[in-house]
């Protein structure tokens, strides 16, 4: 089972060859999944540290002082070869997987996003994985009664056969009620509660550390976990009714590697042992061997360490719940991970060899050849219909199909819906928090290190527009095959590019989680680098955001950044089919300033309405602002030596578009950082002059390509 040279090293640590369940428990718990091999020395690159960062990487989620005793859980993960084999529950356990991870820290989740990515549409099998992975969020989502804020949904080739399903939680918390995955003390038991355990979901973990092949739906289904999202409803308000009463000195979801995980990670982060009695484990499969009760990742289950005379409280919880549960074993002082079954010791492990002794590395890499920039191609004669094409394309056209399936308002908290540039939520009095996530694989493929900078760029640009700052960070690295020199090096120059933007704003990276192999065998492609990241914000004042569309009459448009030469990537190039062609985005020097303008400029209530530049460059931001009123707009004093193509188009990093009543006030606020005033809000039409050319758009032509997703998915 375990491969040659693992084998090798689990056997001399152990001084003899281990049994099958052992080697099953090392398979997984030494998967790339859950040890990050291939990626743990980059990810030491990051800054995970801030002053209002409690628990940094390491445990289930993240925890984040928010002030006034308040504190925000939050955690990223994927569910992407699941997702593909069996869409509706692979998307589902991802959001119940993720939630779990949030209330295991004593947190209840407040707010979900969702970064997806999938192939064309036009293929009949993205279609139905795209349908069906909706579904399945929403249908997970809206059980649990957690609303779904925020959304990314982009579609290209390289997605085909592998459909990236990330996943951002937040939960909210008092400090005091804090736990962790870190177990306390010898003598202590472990309760585990929930659902029972069964077959589904065997050896997720290892399944989730290979690539696709044509047959996974068929030979790999039995990997994929079956979610209850009833079930995890029940599970959220009895894991936290328990934490709340002090009995739970520690709690780990079970997820990747099943009890086997859960339980010997819990003990080693306290430095202690562990004795598994997988006997007492309740099962809803008969005949289920040691092996599969300790892999199997079946869904709606927490362990908890509980001291010895609360068990029968906890017990008598999960009975309240209409929950199983049972005591499955206890910490130990000897540092062995032990499992007994039908009176026979069935594995007897090193549990510091199990849980770190995995080999990390980097791997080899190798940069590609100089990119061909390519000659520039000729401006459309027509560019009013380019940039129709330009709103029709499904990446840039409203996602309105998607999130009207979600509940975003469920717990009240919800002050800006999904479809704006951050979802924003009220937290204690007018104080919230904004939320953002995603990233442009298009710009990571044709330069990682600046894509990967970009990404926390437009992310931070997106809270910074609505009057927030970024106060943590948590990522989902998906790339190809990391064996590959080529891949590895995208990989590599990611992180790097991630981590140095995130220094410059002063944004720790508090966890997150790795996702490789993402390489489709039917379809011989790699998925683009897909550096998603979720960033967490924070809201002095959250009735002070403005709005995301013009809302009066005669208001000033102001273009802030500069716009440049830089349409590689963008998806102007994707409709007129030079998708490697041109330069490629990098965010500027002066960032940092930029957005800090755009913050006090949210917080100084001098805006009316205000929107980052981004996919589609200025012609998609301007339209994507036009719902209640149109605009005469003069875009001709924009960028120096630019053409009409560039300027209506390219994707360059920190710039929005703010507008005022109050022209002046807002130019004083401006003055150390580039700007142009552009135009003013007026009537319905939308008139763009540019040069010798004029784009006139009516609302309902915008409409009608603006919903061209939406006529799509109502055939």
């Amino acid at each position: 089972m375990l491969p040659e040279n693992d084998l090798n090293i689990v056997t001399k640590e152990m001084g003899r060859e281990p049994n099958l369940v052992e080697q099953g428990c090392f398979l997984n718990l030494w998967s790339e999944h859950c040890s990050y091999r291939s990626s743990a020395p980059l990810l030491k690159t990051f800054t995970t540290t801030g002053d209002r960062v409690i628990i940094g990487p390491g445990d289930d989620a993240a925890i984040i002082r928010f002030g006034n005793g308040w504190a925000l859980a939050v955690g990223m993960e994927s569910h992407n070869h699941p997702s593909y084999v069996d869409p509706y529950n692979g998307a589902a356990t991802g959001v119940g997987g993720i939630v779990r991870d949030i209330i295991s820290m004593g947190a209840r989740p407040i707010a979900l996003m969702d970064p997806l990515y999938f192939g064309p549409l036009d293929n009949p099998k993205n279609l139905y994985l795209f349908e069906h992975i909706i579904e399945g969020i929403a249908g997970y989502g809206n059980c649990i009664g957690v609303p779904v804020v925020r959304g990314e949904a982009l579609f290209d080739e390289s997605y085909s056969g592998n459909p990236l399903v990330n996943v951002v939680c937040v939960g909210l918390a008092r400090e005091e009620n804090i736990v962790t995955a870190c177990a306390q003390k010898a003598g202590n038991k472990l309760v585990l509660m929930g659902s029972t355990t069964g077959r589904d979901g065997l050896g997720g973990a290892s399944f989730a550390s290979r690539d696709l092949s044509e047959s996974s739906e068929a030979e790999d289904r039995p990997s994929i976990q079956i979610g209850d999202p009833f079930t995890e409803k029940l599970v959220i308000e009895a894991t936290l009714e328990a934490i709340g009463k002090g009995y739970v000195k520690s709690c780990r979801d079970l997820g990747a590697a099943g009890l086997a995980g859960a339980s010997s990670e819990m003990a080693s982060k306290g430095n202690l042992g562990m004795n598994i009695i997988a006997d007492n484990v309740i099962l809803r499969e008969t005949g289920m061997t040691p092996y599969e009760i300790l892999i199997a990742e079946s869904q709606e289950r927490m362990l908890l360490e509980v001291e010895p005379q609360n068990v029968q409280a906890v017990l008598d919880i999960a009975e309240k719940y209409d929950l199983n549960g049972s005591m499955i074993g206890e910490l130990t002082e000897e540092l062995t991970y032990t499992v007994e079954f039908k009176g026979e010791v069935v594995a007897d492990i090193p549990i510091k060899e199990l849980t770190e002794g995995a080999p990390t590395f980097e791997r080899p890499s190798e940069a590609p050849a100089p990119r061909d920039i390519g000659d520039k191609p000729d401006i459309p004669a027509d560019l009013k219909q380019t940039v129709l094409d330009l709103l029709s394309s499904h990446n840039v056209a409203s996602k309105k199909w998607i999130y009207r399936q979600y509940d975003h308002e469920v717990q009240l908290r919800t002050v800006a819906k999904p479809g704006d540039d951050a979802g924003i939520l009220r937290i204690d009095g007018n104080e919230g928090i904004a939320l953002s996530c995603g990233c442009n694989p298009k710009h990571t493929l044709l330069d990682p290190y600046q894509g990967g900078k970009g990404t926390v760029t437009e992310n931070a640009m997106n809270l910074a527009v609505k009057g927030a700052y970024g106060i943590a960070l948590v990522d989902c690295l998906n790339f190809g095959n990391p064996e590959r020199p080529d891949i590895y090096w995208q990989f590599k120059q990611a992180i790097l590019g991630l981590g140095d933007a995130a220094r410059e704003l002063s944004i720790p990276v508090v966890g997150g989680n790795v996702s490789l192999y993402n390489e489709s065998e039917e379809f011989k492609t790699a998925i683009a680098p897909t550096p998603s990241i979720g960033l967490v914000g924070y809201v002095e004042d959250v009735t002070m955001a403005p709005s995301g569309l013009f809302m009066n009459e005669g208001d000033t448009i102001f273009l802030v950044g500069i716009t440049k030469d830089e349409l590689g990537g963008s998806e102007y190039y994707n409709i007129i089919g030079k998708e490697n062609d041109g330069n490629a985005p990098q965010p500027p020097e002066n960032t940092t300033k930029i957005i800090d303008t755009l913050i006090d400029l949210a917080k100084s209530g001098k805006l009316t309405a205000s929107h980052d530049v981004a996919l589609g460059g200025i012609a998609a931001s301007i339209c994507e602002m036009c719902e209640n009123y149109g605009a005469d707009v003069d875009l001709s004093n924009v960028g120096e030596s630019l053409r009409a193509d560039d300027i209506l188009f390219s994707e360059s990093y920190a710039r929005a578009l703010v507008v005022t009543s109050e022209p002046d006030v807002v130019t004083d606020l401006l003055k150390d950082v580039p700007y142009a005033v552009i135009g003013t809000v007026s009537g319905k039409t939308l008139d763009i002059r540019i040069g010798d050319s004029n784009i006139q758009l009516t609302p309902d032509e915008i409409k009608e390509a603006r919903d061209s997703l939406m006529a799509l998915m109502m055939e």
